[in-house]
């Protein structure tokens, strides 16, 4: 994986607290859960297709073809894992017992909107849990690169995809840096290691206060 992934995974992992019921994205979200540090306990990872509890990635003789994720990966259950249908999962997002959803973005707005399901003309896996998530996780974290592979920015004043959702992103973690919204204003909290706030302006789109 490259490096600037591993930084944004690593600092998604501090999000992680004990006694969190958490949603982990399709893609880089899902290797959030490698991150959690020693010192956080009773961690319950969440998926839409039904299980509270999700273990770590299973060996070749722990795979069970019938136990996946939301992202049809295979996956095992942790000690005092449940299973459920759709319908109790998704009461479970929509009446807000989600503590923490980490999701991937396409694009981000200045005032928290977020694009993370839809290209136009591009075939994609669809929108999943996404916008019962961004409406019903009592944390929305957002994670993704800061620039797209043509260099452009994916940080906009306005999105340009399709939303997922408006004014919904509580923190943004780029590779290089870390966002807060409060109040429609988007906010600059930390930088990551290496990026300066003048890298950080010229990478992106959106206004943004400094508040370092």
């Amino acid at each position: 994986m490259k490096e600037h992934r591993i930084r944004i995974i690593k600092r998604a992992g501090q999000e992680i607290k004990s006694d969190m019921n958490i949603n982990l994205g399709i893609g880089m979200p899902t290797l959030v859960a490698n991150e959690i540090r020693n010192d956080v306990e009773n961690v319950y990872f969440q998926s839409e297709n039904g299980l509270l509890g999700i273990g770590p990635y299973p060996t070749e003789d722990e795979l069970d073809p019938d136990l996946i994720n939301a992202g049809k990966e295979t996956v095992t259950a942790a000690k005092g894992a449940s299973f459920f249908d759709t319908a109790d999962s998704f009461g479970m997002i929509r009446g807000g017992h989600i503590d923490l959803a980490i999701l991937g973005g396409m694009e981000v707005s200045q005032t928290g909107d977020l694009a993370n399901y839809m290209i136009p003309g591009v075939l994609v896996k669809g929108m999943g849990g996404a916008m019962d998530l961004v409406a019903g996780a009592r944390k929305v974290v957002v994670i993704m690169d800061h620039v797209n592979k043509h260099g452009d920015a994916k940080i906009k004043k306005e999105c340009e995809l399709p939303l997922t959702g408006e004014r919904v992103v509580d923190r943004l973690i780029t590779d290089l840096a870390v966002f807060d919204f409060e109040d429609g204003a988007m906010k600059l909290v930390e930088l990551q290691d290496g990026a300066t706030v003048e890298e950080v302006k010229e990478k992106t789109e959106a206004e943004f206060e400094v508040a370092l």
